[in-house]
């Protein structure tokens, strides 16, 4: 049962989490171009699929944890330090992503989308830059995750 956890847990971390980082990463530069021409539809389209793809695998990416925690439970390395550590750095990065990154991007497209119109929200020309470091911030958390659960202190494999 170890091995069908583990293989979830690990399939559901590329499926889930890898579009996130990787969308969460697009989205500040495609805003910078939006911003530089707010008239061209295609950026603005882009940035509004890439909020999506965030939006969509962070619900998508509860299974991580979820099939991470029976992959410990099953090893009998729930009291470990470093999976107690990946625990919380995991929590941080859902944190992050689900009360900063996520409603930031809504921000900025709510301002970005009625840019056009009369009453438009003016957005600060360095929330791009700032989602960029928030963002980098939510990646290096899951970096340093996945370290740790390659290596494993006291891991057993001898790798």
């Amino acid at each position: 049962m170890t091995k069908f956890f583990l293989s979830l847990h690990v399939l559901a971390a590329i499926v889930a989490i890898g579009p996130v980082t990787v969308a969460a990463s697009m989205f500040p530069n495609v805003l910078r171009q939006v911003q530089a021409d707010p008239g061209a539809p295609e950026p603005l389209a882009t940035l509004r699929t890439l909020h999506r793809i965030c939006r969509v695998y962070a619900g998508v990416g509860i299974a991580v944890p979820v099939f991470g925690f029976a992959t410990g439970q099953s090893l009998g390395v729930l009291g470990s330090a470093w999976l107690i550590t990946s625990m919380v750095l995991t929590g941080i990065a859902a944190a992050i992503l689900v009360g900063v990154l996520l409603p930031r991007q809504e921000d900025a497209l709510n301002a970005v989308g009625t840019a056009a119109g009369p009453g438009s929200v003016a957005l600060d020309e360095r929330a791009g830059a700032r989602l960029a470091m928030l963002t980098g911030i939510f990646n290096l958390l899951w970096a340093v995750v996945t370290v740790l659960m390659i290596v494993r202190p006291g891991s057993t494999t001898g790798a």
